[in-house]
């Protein structure tokens, strides 16, 4: 186990995205239960990793992550139109709300409806937060932590 978070670290943080506006859009402090993260798995962009490297235990920080370096520009090609007569099995669309669509290589991907006019229906595939710039408050709890279950046999 290493003193600092690496880029293949395991990390087990509390964290608080939050928007430019100061909004919160999401926490896990409300719920109580940290985040586990594997760096280096693709699931973190690569600005917010090499944020987190080099952090230690109890370390807390924040930081902004500019669009490119957290969820990406807004990209117009992931902006989709779609009839009406494609949501008949799904039910009337609500702007704002949020779907699930099956892609062609049959993986689900959420869009969001953005605008419905007439029997046209507007889906945005893009992350709901692309283009924005947020600001993250990190506190680290543990890194590579055990997660296996403790053995029976141990005497604390």
């Amino acid at each position: 186990m290493s003193d600092s978070v690496q880029r293949d670290s395991a990390v087990l943080v509390h964290f608080v995205l939050k928007l430019e506006d100061g909004s919160t859009a999401e926490s896990t402090r409300n719920n109580g239960k940290p985040a586990l993260f594997r760096l280096g798995d693709g699931s973190l962009s690569d600005g917010l990793e090499a944020q987190l490297v080099g952090l230690r235990v109890g370390d807390k920080t924040s930081f902004p992550l500019a669009p490119d370096a957290a969820f990406g520009q807004t990209s117009p090609d992931l902006i989709q139109y779609f009839s009406r007569r494609d949501f008949v099995a799904a039910g009337e669309p609500e702007i704002g709300a949020i779907m699930l669509f099956t892609a062609m290589d049959g993986s689900e991907m959420p869009g969001v409806i953005r605008e419905i006019s007439g029997d046209s229906i507007t889906v945005d595939f893009n992350h709901p937060l692309s283009g924005q710039t947020v600001h993250f408050e990190v506190e680290v709890l543990e890194i590579d932590p055990d997660l296996e279950a403790p053995d029976a046999n141990t005497v604390s």
